[in-house]
């Protein structure tokens, strides 16, 4: 308060080290108002993410629409997508790469536009899945049609994350065909949360659904190692896959029960250790989705899902052993060693002072550890309780909040019967259930072989040769006449036919036909596909007629790279005009040889010239090639 009251005295020199404080001073304040401001962006991604959380985990939308009192399971929602034009750079590849008229590809490039725009919205059915598949297959046919290794075709392909909403963009297919496998995961796990529990064919079509979600969403995971999208990350998916797994393992223990349960000693043990095993599955995911970093980017309601279900099989595992205990004793006749040979298997060790068969024999001792099992069981029905109650969106899930709570009340019940006095000084700790199945899922491959597609642009002819990787000259006029028969050449290969063995002084060759040259048509008629005889016979129907066939060549690595030197590169041309200067005069036929490229590398820039300018015109052969 003195400090405030007393006059601010001038500086009588300015120190060197004030001016450098009152930047602090600023820096501090800009940090400050950079702080909050982040604290609300953090607060709006927070917000975002608990809205998508609700989306994946919404029981209205994905579970099946029957009145059923079971648990819910949980869904993967898909990934969604901005829409993407294919038109414009695949007409412009489709000209300059395959030196072809464009606009002869219209439809197919709508086709696939089509396709594409379906995806977005699939039905939650087999047809849904075989539509993603459909796309993902044709998605290989168009990486090797229009996207070379070493160059970016400018098409952009944007994904949003399924659990963050965080968008993420490529230029390449890699995000397009994770994206793509990952959405026919998810489908699958839709499929399986709406099948119809309360049947037999329902519950085996729920355990066939989430195993084969599995092994699309293993199969992405070893496929495509490297996704910018963190659901999509290795990490992520293991989770993914253990999560499917385990849902499956469940449908498979309701399938046991769906026929009822009968109080016999047998059936208890089978269904006790059915039920510890899937106890295991989700102790397994919970302990993988508390992990880093997947805990920061799962959603808080799936881990308490897999907490709440862990404890409540591993209850109903104990409440089943507690009833075969307690409500079969070994009656004469009985068979002995079956039933303890079952008891022996049903835990990894007996408590201490107990053998099976002594057990089963003594009435005190089966009470005495079937309580056991009981309190065991109370103490896990409370935590999974105690767990579904703190996670909001699990409070808002009645059905679940009834299955656990009946549950419960059934185990206090059996308790309630039998319980004395004394029980908290007498009552042991009952051993762990082994879990055991006679159903063990696994995962189920994708099989892609089942969804047949046509490549759209199969008209470039076969992939073999006419992809993105592969250069060539532009086609070229050879006009002959096939004279008595004799063509000149020979042909190989099969579909696209190459010309062999040619004759130097045949009419093709002067013509400017060249061994290992593509037949690419002949007087119009396209003959890509063509095999061999089917060429030769086209051919030779145009006996002592002028023959116009059209031919491509495949470039070699060298003329390859020379060209794009001379495309983008100036210094390119004048290095290579000095090695032909400094040849000897007695290397005249290599000479010839290198003039011959020279001549391609300037129909290589004219080519660029015209694209630049216009896109409608299909490159022409400068007079040095003709």
């Amino acid at each position: 308060m003195t400090d405030a009251l007393l006059p601010a005295a001038p500086q009588p020199l300015e120190k060197e080290g004030d001016d450098y404080f009152r930047k602090l001073a600023t820096n501090q304040k800009v940090r400050e108002q950079v702080r909050l401001e982040l604290s609300f962006v953090n607060s709006d991604l927070q917000m975002l993410k608990e809205e998508l959380e609700g989306l994946n985990i919404s029981v209205g939308v994905y579970q099946g629409t029957e009145e059923a009192f079971t648990i819910p399971l949980i869904p993967l929602g898909l990934k969604e997508t901005k829409e993407v034009d294919f038109s414009i750079v695949f007409k412009d590849f489709i000209l300059e790469h395959y030196s072809e008229d464009s606009y002869l590809y219209e439809d197919d490039i709508a086709d696939l536009m089509d396709l594409r725009s379906a995806c977005r919205t699939p039905s939650r059915d087999e047809a849904g899945v075989e539509l993603l598949m459909s796309y993902f297959l044709q998605l290989g046919f168009v990486e090797s049609r229009f996207f070379p290794p070493m160059r970016h075709m400018g098409l952009l392909f944007t994904w949003y994350d399924s659990f963050t909403g965080v968008p993420v963009s490529q230029q390449t297919l890699l995000l397009e065909k994770a994206s793509i496998l990952f959405n026919i995961g998810a489908l699958y796990t839709q499929i399986g949360t709406r099948c119809n529990r309360q049947t037999q064919a329902g519950l085996e079509s729920a355990v066939d659904a989430f195993q084969r979600a599995a092994g699309v969403l293993n199969y992405l995971k070893e496929t495509f190692t490297h996704t910018p999208s963190y659901d999509m990350s290795p990490a992520m998916l293991s989770v993914l896959v253990k999560m499917m797994l385990a849902q499956a393992q469940e449908s498979v223990f309701e399938k046991i029960c769906l026929p009822g349960i009968q109080n016999e000693f047998f059936v208890l043990v089978k269904v006790a250790q059915e039920a510890a095993k899937v106890a295991e599955a989700y102790r397994q995911l919970h302990a993988a989705m508390s992990q880093e970093p997947v805990r920061e980017n799962i959603p808080y309601s799936w881990a308490s899902v897999a907490y709440v279900k862990a404890y409540h099989y591993g209850a109903l595992a104990h409440y089943f052993a507690a009833t075969l205990l307690i409500d079969h004793q070994l009656k004469p006749g009985a068979d002995e060693d079956h039933q303890e040979k079952c008891l022996s298997q049903l835990y990894d060790r007996m408590p201490e002072g107990m053998r099976p068969l002594a057990t089963l024999k003594n009435d005190g001792q089966r009470l005495l550890l079937g309580k056991g099992h009981l309190h065991r069981a109370i103490g896990y029905h409370e935590e999974s309780l105690r767990e579904a109650n703190l996670c909001k969106k699990l409070r808002d899930i009645q059905v679940l909040r009834d299955v656990l709570s009946a549950a419960h009340q059934r185990t206090q019940l059996k308790y309630t019967q039998h319980r004395e006095d004394d029980d908290l000084l007498n009552l042991i700790d009952a051993p762990d259930v082994l879990p055991k199945t006679e159903q063990e899922v696994k995962i189920t491959f994708p099989d892609f072989s089942r969804v047949t597609v046509t490549d759209f642009f199969q008209k470039l002819g076969p992939l073999s040769v006419f992809s993105a990787n592969k250069r060539w000259s532009p086609p070229r006029g050879i006009h002959f006449i096939v004279e008595e028969g004799d063509l000149g050449f020979t042909l190989r290969g099969n579909a696209p036919v190459q010309v062999h063995f040619l004759d130097p002084h045949c009419c093709a060759s002067l013509a400017g036909a060249k061994e290992g040259d593509y037949i690419v048509s002949i007087q119009g008629v396209d003959c890509k596909w063509l095999t061999v005889s089917e060429v030769m016979k086209l051919l030779k129907s145009f006996g002592g007629d002028d023959v116009e066939m059209k031919v491509v060549s495949l470039l070699d690595s060298a003329s390859s790279m020379h060209n794009k030197c001379a495309t983008y590169s100036v210094g390119m041309q004048k290095t290579y005009s000095m090695i032909c200067l400094s040849m000897d005069d007695d290397d005249k036929a290599k000479t010839k040889k290198i003039s011959k490229k020279l001549s391609f590398l300037s129909w290589g820039t004219s080519k660029n010239r015209q694209k630049s300018a216009s896109t409608l015109c299909l490159p022409e052969l400068s007079p040095c090639l003709s």
